[in-house]
């Protein structure tokens, strides 16, 4: 039987909150946890989210992103194979503007349009909208 973990009891793993310890205890008891690819944009946003918040320093942030990264990599947490690489650049595009609080969904909205090619991009939302210009795409805006 697998084990699944969404982005929000995972953050526990990297960010000291109530309930991290039952966390890293119950990952702990599994052989192999799964989490979809969805959650390595999730866990981009929530940190810098964090940050911009003032929750947590920029230290924090890149330490904990870090270790995210190197446990993906030895497969504590296996992503699961559904559209890997386009879940990458939408996560990708939070480093590349630091300045707009991009959402997960917005991030993946933008990585898809920006793989295909749109040369356009209509939204109702300010910060996608933002992004997408920032990127170089025509932004019709209906806000």
């Amino acid at each position: 039987m697998s084990a699944y973990i969404d982005t929000s009891a995972l953050a526990k793993c990297y960010i000291r909150e109530p309930r991290s310890l039952d966390v890293l205890n119950w990952a702990e008891g599994r052989g192999e946890v799964e989490t979809s690819p969805l959650t390595l944009v999730e866990f981009r946003c929530l940190l810098a989210r964090r940050r911009r918040a003032g929750q947590i320093d920029g230290d924090l942030e890149a330490s904990a992103m870090a270790r995210f990264d190197q446990d993906v990599l030895d497969r504590t947490w296996r992503i699961l194979p559904d559209a890997t690489r386009l879940f990458e650049e939408a996560r990708l595009l939070i480093d590349q503007l630091p300045g707009i609080p991009l959402r997960a969904l917005d991030a993946l909205h933008i990585a898809f349009a920006q793989r295909n090619g749109a040369g356009e991009f209509a939204t109702a939302d300010r910060s996608q909208a933002a992004a997408a210009r920032a990127l170089g795409m025509t932004v019709f805006t209906f806000n």
